[in-house]
């Protein structure tokens, strides 16, 4: 009998010892490989358990509860004449386009900066439209036919300064969007009549809403002969999405 229970206790002290040796031997090794895993390894092993995208926010995303969702910088249209953050061209000329001139480094009382945008449509009718208007296109002339456009997703409103050279122009409207054709625009939105003022006021285009996912009409005006019958000089300045 002594024999046996020196025996069984010996078996028995075996088995406690390699139990205790396996689980250390395994916990150790999982630690190891837990703490080398990056959040991209865990996307590329496609372990969803591991890795919550939304625990991440990049230079372009934020967390918004339990949803990821994209932040909008400022996108300007137009800050000042030779501004590289200029995005979007003056090319759209439209109606009675021979009675529209444009500059876009006025130095007549910019609003900010050192340039402005300066407008001049006279009551010529040109082409017998009696009315005008121009688009800020990208890329330049494009009218839907080819691709272009900036997704500008996470926008909430256009906004631009304008004024009049002596007060009481009419501008019958300010938009965004609507070119349509091969690759039209993603959706349209805008404001008016606008009776402008001699004094720098700004103005906004609510785009709560709206699809903004491909813009290539990126800002627009146009007015008439009618409301304007001694043709209208006014300035435009500090065009941008938000």
């Amino acid at each position: 009998m002594k024999k046996g229970s020196s025996l069984t206790l010996l078996i028995m002290a075996g088995l406690m010892l390699f139990s205790i040796a396996s689980c250390g031997g395994s916990n150790k090794e999982e630690s190891s490989t837990v703490a080398q895993k990056t959040p991209d390894q865990y996307a590329q092993a496609g372990n969803t358990s591991g890795y919550d995208e939304n625990l991440y926010e990049t230079n372009d995303t934020a967390k918004a509860g339990n949803n990821t969702v994209k932040s909008f910088k400022v996108f300007p249209v137009y800050t000042d004449g030779r501004s590289p953050d200029n995005h979007y061209i003056p090319s759209g000329y439209m109606g009675d386009y021979s009675d529209v001139s444009i500059d876009t480094s006025s130095f007549d009382n910019p609003h900010s900066g050192t340039t402005c945008i300066k407008i001049v449509y006279s009551n010529a009718a040109s082409q017998g439209a009696r009315w005008a208007g121009v688009y800020w296109q990208n890329p330049a002339n494009n009218w839907g036919d080819r691709k272009g456009g900036f997704d500008l997703t996470g926008a909430t409103k256009l906004t631009f300064w304008a004024r009049g050279e002596k007060g009481g122009e009419r501008i019958e409207e300010f938009k965004l969007g609507g070119i349509t054709g091969t690759y039209p625009d993603s959706d349209i939105a805008g404001i008016g009549p606008v009776l402008l003022t001699q004094e720098w006021k700004q103005y906004q285009i609510d785009l709560r809403g709206k699809d903004m996912s491909y813009i290539s009409g990126g800002f627009c005006w146009s007015t008439n002969l009618d409301v304007n019958p001694d043709g209208v000089t006014f300035y435009l300045d500090d065009i941008r999405y938000e």
